[in-house]
């Protein structure tokens, strides 16, 4: 009687008034923080703290008012925030098996499926490491087979640039398609001209995937999916992207199937073809069909984003600091000259060169939030408890900019890597590729293209602004911190 005559007093504003309260009531119950989990700032009822800003002067801040362990939500998924050295460190090593697994990304779940390497955990993931690491080393032929293939592909790249004959141009995808030239040789036996409409498609929809991922409508699809998956918005580019690159995978693999010979493996794919015949009996099996594409994905994207992403910093920083670009030339003039391409054997002789590679990888901060991992058992770290399966981001770039580990940590400073005698230095804090097993699978061949590609480019261009074009220093956030788009003049020496 008392709720028949309640219900007939309240209106309807009065009823969602009251469902609004049971809701938010409801959020902040299923929300709430275990007991010493990390804090973090308060959110927005049910989004959490999605707007806060996933950039890394946004994270700093959060750093500086909660600490070098800090918590941030999206939906009813918390993650936890690792900064600065210390703790960076703590992660990286004294807890390195502690957080070893990749967390469910539903933006990417959609796509890998949580198969292949990338974002794959326990058995899948161990498989297909050590697959990979086998046949990238089999069908690269080894460091010096590499090396080859990387100088064959900077004359590639230097006549494309050539061909520009010195007027302005955007060089970010003749540098993409000489980068990915490299894994792709490895993958399916042969490179792609820079006129391969397809292929140079398939480029730029995973670049644009890869940039659209850090925006707030897919970090709301990531919180929200089964709603997200109706609404337009940047998400749906990315899921489409990844649909249509998928098809292209596909089309690569079938042309394979047309010549291949199971007793002559010739490219990542036939021993992946022939692995998977191998296992066919086990149901539990890792390798298959799908799997396969995914890891063709994978390294794509692993063996070209970041290289490429670092030579274009690279091209802006020089923009920037001709002077250093003419030290740099002058070091490679005397030591290598004009007459043959650089080589390996040649850095420990390019100390400065050298210096300014890896001053643009750190600079770049190409992963300035690190790679998204997830605690694989309880754990603690900084006094704090984080339990098994919260999603963990360790800021890289707090500990490449870290003001007690850098003499000038916001200045290009290619002398950050140089002793007082001018000969290269290693730095302890220098992690622009993580560390630990989940480090970058391509890290060392990324280090060869970058310092080969980098080293030939200054060798046969001068590289320029065009005027009332200069390129910015703010970068743009996705899973990698990109440079804008921009023009550069490369003038033929």
């Amino acid at each position: 009687m008392i709720f028949h005559t309640l219900f007939e007093c309240l209106d309807v504003t009065s009823w969602l008034l009251i469902s609004f309260v049971v809701l938010l009531l409801a959020d902040v119950v299923k929300n709430w923080a275990p007991t010493n989990f990390p804090h973090g700032p308060l959110g927005v009822p049910f989004l959490g703290n999605v707007f806060t800003g996933s950039n890394l002067k946004s994270l700093e801040k959060v750093a500086e008012l909660y600490g070098p362990v800090f918590s941030l939500r999206s939906g009813s998924r918390r993650t936890v925030f690792i900064a600065g050295p210390k703790m960076v460190k703590e992660a990286l090593v004294t807890h390195l098996d502690d957080i070893i697994d990749r967390p469910h990304i539903p933006l990417f779940y959609v796509t890998f499926k949580g198969i292949g390497v990338t974002l794959s955990n326990g058995y899948m993931w161990k498989s297909h490491r050590k697959f990979i690491s086998s046949h990238l080393r089999y069908f690269g032929g080894g460091p010096k087979s590499v090396e080859n293939n990387i100088q064959v592909e900077s004359s590639f790249l230097c006549e494309a640039l050539k061909d520009e004959q010195g007027k302005p141009f955007n060089p970010k995808f003749i540098i993409t398609n000489a980068v990915g030239n490299i894994i792709c040789s490895v993958l399916f036996g042969h490179r792609f001209e820079y006129n391969d409409q397809n292929y140079t498609e398939c480029l730029k929809m995973d670049s644009a995937a890869f940039h659209l991922s850090g925006s707030i409508p897919s970090e709301l699809y990531n919180a929200f999916p089964g709603l997200m998956e109706y609404l337009p918005g940047s998400h749906q580019t990315v899921l489409s992207n990844y649909r249509k690159i998928m098809a292209f995978l596909e089309g690569e693999v079938e042309k394979n199937l047309e010549t291949r010979n199971p007793d002559d493996p010739r490219n990542y794919i036939d021993a992946y073809l022939s692995e998977i015949e191998k296992t066919k009996e086990d149901p539990q099996s890792p390798f298959t069909n799908d799997a396969l594409l995914v890891s063709i994905l994978d390294l794509i994207e692993a063996a070209t984003e970041s290289p490429t992403t670092v030579l274009r910093w690279g091209i802006i920083f020089m923009l920037y600091h001709p002077e250093i670009q003419a030290q740099a030339q002058a070091e490679i003039d005397r030591v290598i000259g004009q007459s043959r391409q650089a080589n390996l054997s040649d850095r420990p002789k390019l100390p400065f060169t050298d210096a300014v590679v890896h001053e643009i990888l750190r600079m770049g901060n190409i992963l300035p939030v690190g790679f998204p991992k997830m605690a694989s058992k309880d754990t603690t770290m900084g006094g704090f408890f984080i339990p098994k399966g919260t999603p963990i981001n360790i800021m890289l770039g707090t500990v490449l900019y870290d003001k007690n580990e850098w003499e000038t940590p916001d200045v290009f400073n290619p002398q950050h890597f140089l002793d007082s005698k001018g000969q290269f230095r290693k730095r302890d804090a220098f992690l622009p590729f993580s560390a630990g097993k989940r480090a970058c699978l391509g890290e060392n061949m990324a280090r060869m293209e970058v310092f080969l590609f980098f080293t030939s480019i200054l060798q046969r261009f001068t590289l320029s602004p065009v005027p009332g074009e200069m390129p910015s220093l703010e970068g743009m956030l996705g899973f990698t911190y990109t440079p804008q788009q921009f023009r550069v003049v490369a003038a033929p020496r």
